[in-house]
């Protein structure tokens, strides 16, 4: 009988943790850099979003199409050029922000942007709806994907959500994001 895995930080209540919000308040701001918000999230938890997809329907009685079968997936923000990123969040709030209907993922920052580069992804967003969105990306990603292991540790979605459900199928959703450069580093 499968079970149910155990949280990452059984306690956690969703806050964002206190040193990255103020790292990114403070990049956003303009008053702070990407070496702190790096320092910050080198050993953070951040919250991955997985969603419903819906795979096949069926037809009711009603004569109208109903859900017949769906699946878990990580959805992967696709910017004006093309360029991927997987979404990640500070807190339970951001995540609500976003997209109200996605459920967290408890995982640390160097799994994140371990599976970010597993699957291809260009970048690591954290809280794209805000309040401080922040775009880990080059070599800060690989950096931080080095963390606790090697870059190809844990590659890709499976690795980062192994153990959410043993038997579920998890796929990769492709969101369009339509604001324009979504990943230009602030100045």
């Amino acid at each position: 009988m499968p079970s149910i895995p155990q949280p990452l930080l059984p306690e956690d209540d969703g806050a964002a943790d206190p040193a990255v919000a103020a790292a990114l308040a403070a990049f956003a701001a303009g008053t702070g850099d990407v070496a702190r918000v790096a320092a910050a999230l080198g050993t953070a938890r951040l919250l991955v979003p997985v969603v419903a997809v819906l795979t096949s329907t069926e037809i009711g009685e009603n004569g109208l199409a109903r859900e017949k079968e769906s699946e878990m997936a990580l959805p992967v923000l696709v910017g004006a050029d093309g360029r991927k990123a997987v979404p990640a969040f500070t807190g339970s709030e951001p995540l609500r922000r976003w997209r109200a209907d996605a459920r967290p993922i408890q995982a640390l920052t160097p799994q994140v942007c371990r599976a970010a580069l597993g699957e291809g992804a260009d970048a690591v967003v954290v809280d794209v709806a805000g309040p401080a969105p922040f775009a880990i990306e080059g070599g800060v990603l690989r950096a931080l994907a080095s963390i606790g292991g090697a870059p190809a540790d844990g590659d890709g979605v499976q690795g980062l959500l192994q153990g959410l459900a043993p038997h579920a199928e998890v796929t990769v959703a492709r969101v369009r994001e339509p604001r324009r450069g979504l990943f230009r580093r602030r100045r």
